[in-house]
C-alpha cells in the first residue's frame, strides 16, 4: 500500500532522513519507533506532503506521491492524527466529526459507529474544542481521522503525555481499528504501546532505519532496546 524507497529530505540545509525506507501493507500495523529527534515526525510530515523529499520516492498504492500537497495527499485517502491534535477550540465534537466527514468506498465509519467506539464522545458532542481534557481531545483527534473513512491511518504520538489510564483506552480503540482491517502507520516512543498493537516495526535513530522486524524480533533485541530506545 505505502513504499518509501530511500526517502532523503531536509529542514534547510540540515539533512534529517537519510535513505529511509520502509512500507505499510493492506491491513497491517507499523510502527516507527525512537528517540527524540530520531526523525519519525519529520518522516510521517514527508509523507503527507509538509516536506518535499530531495531524493527517493514515496509511492501510494503504485503512485508517485511526493511531489503532492497536503490536501491531495489526505484526498487519496489518508486519515493523520497530528502529534499536537489540531483540535479547534470554538467547535463542538459533532462538528469536529460532522465537517471533516468523508464517504469512503463501503462507508465503515459513521458517527454512530464512532460515538460506540468513543462513548465519551457521545457524552460530550456538544461540549466545545477547549472544554475538552487532553485524553478527551486525543480520542477526537483520531475519531475525526476516521470519519475521513481512509485507507491508511497515521498517528504521530497518541500516547504522548496522557495518564495510562487513558493510554489504555487508545490501545483498546486502536486494537478496534486494527480488527476493521485498516492499515496504520503509528509513530510512538511508548514501547509498550508499540509492542501492544503493532505487526511490524522499524526503528529510527538519526534519520536512518536502523532496525526492521516483528514485535517478537523487537522484544528480544537487547542490543536494539538498549542502544536506540534506552529500555
Amino acid at each position: 500500500m505505502l513504499e518509501l524507497e530511500n526517502v532523503n529530505a531536509y529542514y534547510g540545509e540540515s539533512h534529517i532522513l537519510r535513505g529511509v525506507s520502509l512500507s505499510v501493507r493492506d491491513g497491517e500495523v507499523v510502527c516507527l519507533l525512537g528517540r527524540n529527534g530520531a526523525g519519525k515526525t519529520t518522516t510521517i510530515l514527508t509523507i503527507m506532503g509538509y516536506l518535499k523529499p530531495r531524493a527517493g520516492r514515496i509511492v501510494y498504492k503504485g503512485r508517485d506521491i511526493g511531489a503532492l500537497a497536503p490536501y491531495a495527499v489526505a484526498r487519496l485517502g489518508f486519515g493523520f492524527v497530528p502529534q499536537e491534535r489540531g483540535i479547534f477550540p470554538s467547535l463542538t465534537v459533532r462538528e469536529h466529526l460532522t465537517v471533516f466527514a468523508r464517504a469512503g468506498d463501503k462507508r465503515r465509519w459513521t458517527l454512530e459507529r464512532i460515538f460506540a467506539l468513543f462513548p465519551n464522545l457521545k457524552q460530550r458532542e456538544r461540549n466545545l474544542g477547549f472544554q475538552l481534557s487532553g485524553g478527551e481531545q486525543q480520542m477526537l483527534s483520531i475519531a475525526r481521522a476516521l470519519m475521513l473513512n481512509p485507507s491508511l491511518l497515521l498517528l504521530d504520538e497518541p500516547s504522548e503525555g496522557l495518564a495510562p489510564m487513558i493510554v489504555q483506552e487508545i490501545i483498546s480503540v486502536l486494537k478496534s481499528v486494527k480488527r476493521e482491517g485498516l492499515a496504520i502507520l503509528l509513530v510512538e516512543q511508548n514501547l509498550r504501546t508499540a509492542l501492544a498493537i503493532a505487526d511490524r516495526h522499524h526503528v529510527m535513530n538519526k534519520g536512518e532505519i536502523c532496525f526492521t522486524g516483528s514485535s517478537a524480533e523487537l522484544e528480544h533485541n537487547e542490543f536494539v532496546l538498549r542502544t536506540y530506545l534506552s529500555v
